[in-house]
């Protein structure tokens, strides 16, 4: 697939990063010298100077053999104007970001009338991610597949000290449940039954959500099912708004605190039912006076990842049920989950999960980029023609940096084994490394066409994408 990323900033460089080496041919097109040599010298793909506004620089990027314009500017109105020409000048597709609020409603009359596939807004990416864990009702952090069949966990392993030191062949405690992956010092494993587990271990469990959740309400430092009612955002910046707007929507006390006094005014006009208060979330005084320590959950959106990783710890400290901080650095989520923090959000990875699941097409149910993009869960819809079909997994050839964690037939899960079988139609729920990705490809997908390129096709035919 040809692709054109007009912005080399922080999300168009995560793109190009994911979708790189998967057939693709990537051109990333900005206006700033600095950023295109970041991108340059660390990623296998081809850099334009300019603007790609102005006519001459997409005409010489050739449109007409271009499948993908994604424009992720810091400007709403730039992307939605490159997205407009492109389309005029036989781009096949096109997606914007576009984050100002004063937008969001108009998100559908852009996409009907100016002809734009997908529009993503990673602040709003965001709070719909965070609100979802608020609403769902567990400490630890949990993610849905298969329509909330299926769950996948992270268990620090000072929940299971009993099992410290050894193999998971050794075990019988994880029944009807998988663990797809564990996080250690930084890095990502696949584990095998050789695998040893170690104290400062985190276990991602992936299983029926039923067994799941049963298995893990138990542990000491998960507790049981709880229900937040009085939240706090610190921060009222596009996040911070589109979060407080969506946990009223569903009942939620919600205190907003935000420094800047003209914010705090907008936020007052614009979000009937909270209560918004004008001062320094990092004011400790001003903390315990609007009751931090009686909040049920705390989220932390400022624009500056220390501040939001010293108030995380602080609500921690205060015995806060769930807390959620922002960070900017992508890899920094897996460290500062590490440090007990019960959720970190990066708003590009976020976002770029969202607008690679839109590429892939109707196959692809889901995707959650995790630990800062060195892997990936992704729910598969098996097509028709996948070569994995009809093979015994042990005889599938599947590399060790690849799992396939569930498997959804007929509305059952069921944990695969070495002689389960894949058949066309199963959701299937796969781990999988960043460095598997082309493995990914030729086991789901025909090998005569990638993956993007069998996708595509088929999104081409239906001429809509199943996220719309």
């Amino acid at each position: 697939m040809e692709i054109v990323i007009v912005g080399a900033g922080k999300l168009g460089y995560k793109l190009a990063e994911t979708l790189l080496g998967q057939d693709n041919n990537i051109t990333v097109v900005d206006i700033e010298e600095g950023p295109l040599l970041k991108v340059a010298s660390r990623l296998d793909v081809l850099t334009v100077r300019g603007n790609g506004v102005q006519l001459q620089v997409l005409d010489g990027l050739d449109m007409t053999k271009t499948d993908l314009v994604v424009a992720v500017t810091s400007s709403d109105e730039t992307n939605v104007t490159i997205c407009l020409m492109a389309k005029r000048l036989g781009c096949n597709k096109v997606v914007a970001r576009v984050r100002n609020p004063d937008y969001v409603n108009q998100i559908d009359f852009f996409k009907e009338s100016l002809d734009i596939d997908f529009i993503t807004n990673p602040e709003l990416d965001t709070a719909f991610d965070i609100s979802r864990y608020i609403l769902r009702g567990y400490t630890a952090h949990m993610e849905s597949f298969a329509g909330g069949k299926v769950g996948l966990f992270d268990v620090p392993m000072q929940c299971l000290p009993a099992l410290i030191g050894k193999k998971l062949s050794e075990l019988d405690v994880f029944d009807q449940i998988l663990v797809a992956a564990i996080y250690r010092n930084g890095q990502v494993i696949v584990p095998s039954g050789q695998t040893k587990l170690e104290e400062n271990d985190v276990l991602y469990l992936i299983g029926q959500r039923e067994n799941v959740t049963s298995f893990t309400k138990g542990l000491s430092l998960i507790g049981e099912r709880q229900t937040a009612r009085k939240v706090m955002i610190i921060g009222g910046g596009r996040a911070g708004y589109y979060l407080a707007n969506r946990l009223l929507t569903n009942g939620l006390q919600v205190k907003v605190i935000e420094q800047n006094e003209e914010r705090c005014n907008y936020l007052a006009e614009n979000l009937k039912g909270a209560l918004i208060i004008w001062g320094d979330g990092t004011d400790l005084d001003l903390l315990q006076e609007e009751n931090l320590s009686g909040m049920d959950a705390l989220i932390s959106l400022t624009g500056n990842d220390e501040e939001n990783l010293m108030l995380a710890l602080l609500g921690k400290q205060q015995d806060v049920g769930k807390v959620v901080a922002k960070v900017s650095r992508s890899n920094f989520v897996p460290i500062i989950e590490k440090l007990g923090i019960d959720r970190a959000v990066n708003p590009v990875l976020i976002s770029a999960g969202e607008i690679a699941r839109f590429i892939q097409g109707g196959q692809i149910a889901s995707l959650s980029i995790l630990f800062g993009g060195q892997a990936e869960v992704v729910e598969i819809i098996v097509p028709q023609n996948a070569p994995i079909i009809g093979v015994e997994l042990i005889k599938a050839k599947i590399p060790s940096g690849l799992i396939v964690g569930a498997i959804v037939r007929n509305g059952k899960v069921f944990i695969p084994k070495g002689n389960s079988i894949i058949e066309a139609d199963d959701r299937v729920i796969v781990f999988c490394l960043q460095d598997e990705i082309a493995s990914l490809q030729r086991l789901f997908y025909p090998q005569k066409r990638g993956i993007w390129r069998e996708l595509w096709a088929g999104s081409k035919g239906s001429g809509k994408s199943s996220i719309d």
